[in-house]
């Protein structure tokens, strides 16, 4: 799919990997709805994208944003809330306000949005989810929860919505794609936000930017699925084959 001209919904584009993903996009054409919490920040991205500012809270289930979006070519829900701790230690409303944020709140969206993309016979969705999706993390059950969540979703939306193919049409002549990005350690601020600071040696974050790059380019080339950055691939596929052997590398190299 070509972004230049295509209108872009990008959530959690006030910081990291969803404002890095606005920068981007712009610079390829593309014209973006920018949704975040922090309407001073999301003005700043916009200044620098010429993007439409949609103010929204995704944990608040009577959020408007499809509407107030309006009709959009590709959904990049980078939007995401996070927790580090024992779960018997998680402060009430915390689990059910990041299930909101991470998960529902773009199943939501894709819902609303998918329709008017089937009309006009093309669109893109991407799903930024993490490696904890893919492989479980230790103190953050939840949040890999809703990851792994997303990636689900993903995967049996593909299956509604077959991949197009080099002339921009598939099976059903839906043209419509389906991708999910799965990110290891990114360098942003959403360690600390989650309440414990990422303090590994190995592996080492990567900048947002290069997640951008990857986000992009699945669009344009129709990628079912990216890791960001992409030996993550071999953990995942060892987790699904062998967990058991997986299991007993992570508790001797420490938490995943």
């Amino acid at each position: 799919m070509r972004l230049a001209g295509a209108r872009v919904l990008v959530t959690g584009a006030s910081s990291g990997i969803g404002a890095a993903t606005a920068l981007e996009l712009s610079a390829r054409g593309a014209r973006l709805v920018l949704s975040g919490r922090d309407q001073e920040a999301l003005a700043g991205v916009a200044a620098r994208t010429g993007g439409q500012v949609v103010p929204a809270d995704l944990s608040d289930p009577s959020a408007d944003l499809a509407v107030r979006a309006g009709p959009v070519d590709v959904l990049v829900a980078c939007a995401g809330e996070g927790w580090s701790g024992p779960l018997a230690r998680m402060p009430g409303g915390t689990a059910e306000r990041m299930i909101a944020v991470n998960l529902t709140a773009h199943v939501r969206l894709t819902r609303l949005l998918l329709p008017g993309m089937l009309e006009r016979g093309r669109g893109h969705l991407v799903y930024v989810a993490s490696i904890a999706g893919a492989v479980g993390v230790r103190e953050e059950a939840v949040y890999a929860a809703t990851k792994a969540g997303l990636l689900a979703f993903a995967e049996s939306l593909r299956y509604e919505l077959p991949a197009v193919d080099g002339n921009g049409v598939d099976g059903n002549g839906n043209g419509v794609g389906v991708t999910s990005v799965v990110p290891g350690v990114v360098d942003t601020a959403f360690f600390a936000r989650r309440g414990r600071p990422y303090t590994r040696r190995r592996p080492a974050p990567v900048p947002p930017e290069r997640v951008a790059r990857a986000i992009a380019a699945a669009v344009e080339r129709d990628r079912a699925e990216v890791y960001v950055p992409a030996w993550l691939r071999l953990p995942a596929r060892l987790h699904g084959a062998a967990p058991g052997a997986f299991r007993a590398l992570a508790r001797r190299f420490g938490r995943p």
